[in-house]
């Protein structure tokens, strides 16, 4: 009710500045999601484009396999020889589109649910400017300043802008929203004791989302506490955030604890430092002054927005406002940060959004401390704001803003583009600059069956369709080449598992980091494509060699090559080992002799001492045994029985001969392989994607084999390998029920008692601001509590 009477009781003056936020707000959103291709985001079809059109395949895989079984994360043969499903890839976004697609068809869900954390972050940031306690007009210019983020195009891939997303980054464009929320939520918790709940929720919610913009939370909480000191604060950041830690643990327990199982693709640490952080002419010039070369290749310039960040900053100290400073610290970090960030897994490139968003949101504040001297100016009263003036002046420069973001998209009313397509003029305004963005999201949208090359698509994967059904189903490995973009992405055919219901699965798939044996297919790609990717760094590739592919297509148990290229066809033709048995245009598909998913071994596998850590200490002397032929006789282990025998890595493994064994009967599932064995007591090795969630019945292991496989020792003819869940899914999953429990006990004691201010803060409304409808009742909360 409380509420209520305060609505009812609003004053004019504020009524008006709460609806100027409001249209503001609004017409920040719908600015956004007008040049999202609305149309097409309401048409049933299959999304296409960048990593975007593969993200096709996994929340389906979500709804149909694990789900049904009760589970969140689980295993897939679809990709890369199998591999764990969302125990490296969050699941919520995946989640989200499941359940909207309950309602409503599955490609337009999927498309929802991609542009939702776009859509969501002006409100974010209006949010963040309301609960740091900005004065008017900043929460809605903070809005308007979202939004050039958003269609920033100084990164692609990076995450958070709508370029970035359209590659298939939506998860993180979802985490960052969140991300946005708990940073205000969490500055407005730190002086008046209340939101540890919420706060919670968002923190947690932000991590299942993705990792990245979750140690943007923690690093902006660690900024705040700095900027703000003591005791009270401190307990009610620890009881948050543990209580937002333990809520997202059913995922991130497992994900930090089984990361010796992760693949690192070696993505290159940017160094052309001043470039990157200062897009455009500035940065330029600056390089050029420090004795650069001013050589890298960053679209966009952001001239102007650092020069107002730069007066946003200004304006903040001599203002004493507290989300500027906050903001400004934070951007500092960060830049530091992308600077000093080692060469890792962590690629240093990830953490300039953050400071991106921090530039935009301190040229907000500086544009709203301006437009609130003009009206300072013009009001007839010093001791109180003209709340028309506001108004007008806020809306004035929300249009101005939106309008400086429509003049590349070439959307603004009564625009007109020149005859040859080059310029575009608007109200005496000329420029030659395009925005990519409304054509990538048209691309992406328009979906798989949108594309000239359609036809030509749909006949392969129906071709695949019925080799499966008539020979078997099995693993299929396609030559690759950038061209392939003509289906909707190069991925395209990541998704034979998902247009074939499982029975065909893709070598590549999308989730390059989730499986351990992703560097061997890049190795092989390398040796089966005459214009491979080679997409992960420090791998010692190969050329076009379709005879030594074919045997490591044995090793790896692909039953299927696909070739199109003249010169691999030609080699495929040639080879003994490949059998013709199907061509789809210019697609020849071959069969593989030999690849059998499970057979036995002629000699004993040798322990290598130290790898059983995985990541490197596994990678390299796994990768050295792939790529020597004579030493593929005896298999390297991790570990195994006590009989085995132990080398370090670059002995000479010997061979111990194993008495023969006959295997029969071999039947796969999703999550379950079995087989028959004539004699037990020799090893078998089956081949799928090693991960400590296998279980064996009937036999002893399994243990780690390279190059990422499973050896088993049976004890009884009938053995069975099954995906189960070990002592980390259950612990993590106990403590994501206390954090439930946690998060009871912070909504149930309530807020923190706070040291009051001894002044106000100088960050309060003024009298007409658009009125803040928590402040009286946290006043009087606050005032109710006493301090410590």
């Amino acid at each position: 009710m409380a509420s209520f009477r305060r609505i009812g009781t609003a004053s004019r003056p504020e009524l008006l500045l709460g609806l100027t936020s409001a249209a503001v707000v609004a017409a920040a959103v719908v600015f956004t999601f007008v040049h999202l291709q609305p149309g097409l985001l309401f048409t049933d079809n299959t999304p296409a484009g960048g990593d975007m059109g593969a993200h096709v395949w996994g929340p389906a895989f979500l709804r149909d396999h694990l789900l049904p079984e009760g589970r969140l994360t689980g295993w897939t043969p679809d990709w890369y020889a199998g591999f764990p499903a969302y125990h490296f890839y969050m699941v919520v976004p995946c989640l989200a589109i499941v359940a909207l697609d309950l309602v409503l068809p599955y490609g337009i869900a999927f498309k929802l649910i991609t542009v939702s954390g776009l859509l969501a972050l002006p409100v974010a940031a209006w949010a963040l400017g309301r609960l740091a306690r900005l004065p008017f007009p900043g929460p809605p210019l903070l809005a308007v300043a979202a939004v050039g983020f958003l269609f920033d195009r100084s990164f692609t891939i990076y995450g958070g802008n709508i370029a970035s997303t359209l590659a298939g980054e939506f998860a993180f464009s979802i985490s960052l929203a969140l991300a946005v929320v708990f940073v205000g939520l969490l500055l407005r918790g730190l002086e008046t004791g209340r939101h540890r709940a919420l706060a919670a929720v968002a923190l947690g919610l932000c991590a299942l989302c993705h990792v990245i913009p979750a140690i943007f939370c923690l690093v902006a909480a660690a900024v705040a506490l700095l900027l703000r000191p003591g005791r009270a604060r401190l307990r009610w950041l620890v009881t948050a955030g543990t209580v937002g830690a333990l809520l997202a643990a059913f995922w991130a327990m497992p994900f930090v604890l089984r990361r010796p199982y992760l693949n690192d693709m070696g993505w290159e640490k940017l160094t052309t430092y001043v470039e990157h952080l200062l897009p455009g002419r500035l940065g330029q010039e600056l390089s050029s002054a420090l004795g650069g070369r001013s050589t890298a290749a960053v679209p966009g310039d952001l001239t102007w927005v650092i020069i107002l960040a730069g007066l946003g900053v200004v304006g903040s100290i001599v203002a004493r406002r507290r989300l500027g400073i906050f903001l400004t610290v934070l951007a500092v970090v960060f830049a530091v940060a992308f600077v000093l960030a080692p060469q890792g897994r962590l690629w240093n490139a990830r953490l300039l959004p953050f400071w991106y968003l921090c530039l935009y949101l301190l040229a907000a504040i500086a544009v709203s401390e301006l437009a609130s001297a003009v009206v300072a100016l013009v009001s007839r009263s010093p001791d109180r704001t003209n709340a028309h003036a506001s108004a007008a002046v806020a809306m004035a420069l929300a249009v101005a803003g939106l309008g400086v973001v429509a003049l590349p998209l070439r959307s603004l009313p009564f625009g007109r583009v020149s005859d040859d397509g080059a310029s575009y003029s608007w109200a005496g305004i000329r420029t030659t600059d395009r925005s990519f963005v409304p054509d990538w999201a048209r691309w992406n949208y328009s979906g798989y069956e949108g594309k000239d090359a359609y036809p030509e698509y749909r006949d392969v994967v129906e071709t695949m369709a019925g080799v499966g059904e008539g020979r078997g189903c099995g693993r299929a490995m396609w030559e690759y080449e950038s061209e392939l973009d003509r289906y909707g992405t190069p991925m395209a055919l990541m998704l034979l598992p998902y247009w074939t219901d499982g029975c065909i699965g893709s070598m590549e798939g999308l989730y390059f980091e989730a499986s351990a044996t992703t560097p061997y297919h890049f190795l092989n790609q390398a040796e089966l494509s005459a214009k491979p990717s080679s997409a992960q760094r420090a791998l010692p590739y190969g050329t076009l060699d379709v005879e030594r592919g074919v045997e490591h297509l044995k090793l790896l148990g692909v039953r299927y090559y696909m070739a199109f290229s003249s010169t691999a066809v030609d080699a495929a033709n040639a080879d003994p080992d490949l059998t013709l048995v199907a061509d789809s245009g210019p697609w020849q598909v071959y069969e593989v002799a030999g690849s059998d998913l499970v057979e036995p071994l002629d000699a004993e596998p040798v322990v290598v001492r130290g790898v059983d850590e995985g990541g490197r200490n596994w990678l390299d002397p796994a990768i050295d045994w792939y790529l020597d032929e004579e030493s593929q006789d005896v298999f390297l282990a991790a570990d195994g029985p006590g009989s085995w025998a132990r080398i370090d890595e670059g002995d000479d493994p010997g061979r111990r001969p194993v008495a023969p064994v006959v295997v029969s009967d071999v039947r796969t599932a999703t999550d379950r392989i079995s087989f028959d064995v004539d004699q037990i007591g020799t090893p078998v090795l089956v081949k799928s994607s090693y991960f400590p969630n296998w279980e064996a019945s009937g036999a002893d292991g399994p243990w780690r084999v390279a190059p990422n496989f499973m050896v088993v020792v049976p004890t009884e003819r009938q053995v069975e390998l099954s995906y189960g869940t070990t002592f980390v899914d259950s612990g993590a999953w106990a403590l994501t029920v206390l954090g439930l429990v946690g998060l009871v006990l912070l909504v149930r004691r309530g807020p923190v008692p706070m040291p009051a201010p001894p002044d106000p803060p100088r960050d309060d409304p003024p009298a007409a601001d658009e009125g803040d409808d928590d402040d009286e009742q946290e006043d009087e909360d606050q005032a109710a509590v006493p301090t410590e």
